[in-house]
This record gives C-alpha cells, structure tokens and sequence, in this order.
C-alpha cells in the first residue's frame, strides 16, 4: 500500500494560484490513485511548514532559496506553468515515486 504524502501548493498570497495549482493536481493524484493531505498557503507560511513536497511557481525559486526548508524532508517543485497538469504529472509523478506513494 502506497503511503499518504502532503502536498503543499504555495503562492504569494495563498489564495489565487495556489489554490488552481491544487485543482489541477488533484486530477493528476486522482488519475493515479496516489492519495495525499493537500493544503494552500502563501510563501511565508510555507517555511514553518514540513509537507512531503512543496509544489510552486517557478518565479517563486528565488525567494525559497531564503528559507531553510529541509530539503531532505521536503521536496520542492516548480512549475513554469501552475495549472498544467502536463507539466504537474511530469514533475511530480518522480517525486511520488521516491516518497514511496506510488
């Protein structure tokens, strides 16, 4: 049995694009059968945060590199388009993998 990851969807505000990042890849989970705890929040509460995996827009990747988030806990993914669930499946679905929930 696959184990249940956290997935969480960041954005500057936590609102807007987080929250049509965690739609679209909620069709990906789903059409995979991956079952995971999945959240929206802006970019600063994500740091106090320790998800599974960290899924945000590329335009994001600077200001993380300011936060210490455990990357070995954490895996962060960044999208160039955050409602491509192309994109999303492409990057995510090696990440699951390595998490053990797929």
């Amino acid at each position: 049995m696959a184990k249940q990851v956290s997935i969480l969807f960041v954005c500057g505000a936590g609102l807007g694009s987080s929250f049509a990042a965690q739609m679209a890849a909620e069709d990906v989970l789903n059409a995979h059968n991956v079952t995971a705890k999945l959240d929206h929040v802006d970019i600063s509460t994500a740091a106090s945060v320790q998800p599974d995996i960290i899924i945000t827009a590329q335009n994001f990747e600077s200001q993380f590199s300011n936060f210490s988030i455990d990357e070995e806990k954490t895996t962060i993914v960044y999208l160039r388009n955050i409602v491509s669930k192309i994109e999303i499946e492409e990057k995510l679905l090696p990440v699951l993998e390595s998490k053990g929930a797929l």
